[in-house]
């Protein structure tokens, strides 16, 4: 049974499950600078979650408010970016072009790689799943 939407339990665990993707971000980052890691300590949480996640430790609704709720305010991470490309206009107005053509193909990478990977763990899922073998 799911809470309603504005109820003070929704709050709570919604508040809950974003503080432990903070906590996560906060450790993982920790364990990157303690052990000369070059991965970012978000990346890095991200993966630790996607492993408990793998092994049955969480299940994905101990997490869906929260991973919701960020989803849902994502342009606020963006803001500073925002704030950064006012702050150096000139920059881009000199390199502008090859700043646009990096980003660019970054993105469409990421993009690709992230199709790639959930294609693989959808494959995965359904030769798992004993209804897909009905």
């Amino acid at each position: 049974m799911n809470p309603s939407p504005a109820s003070p339990r929704r709050v709570f665990l919604t508040f809950c499950q974003t503080l432990f993707f903070v906590f996560m971000w906060i450790a993982a980052d920790f364990c990157a600078r303690r052990s000369g890691i070059r991965i970012p300590g978000a990346v890095l949480g991200l993966g630790f979650v996607l492993v408990l996640l793998f092994a049955g430790v969480l299940k994905p609704g101990h997490l869906e408010l929260g991973a919701k709720f960020l989803l849902a305010e994502m342009i606020l991470f963006f803001m500073p970016a925002f704030v950064a490309a006012m702050t150096y206009f000139s920059l881009f107005a000199s390199q502008g072009l090859r700043l646009l053509a990096a980003v660019g193909l970054g993105t469409m990478l990421v993009m690709a790689g992230t199709v790639l990977i959930v294609d693989k763990v959808f494959r995965w899922e359904s030769k798992r799943s004993p209804q897909a073998n009905e």
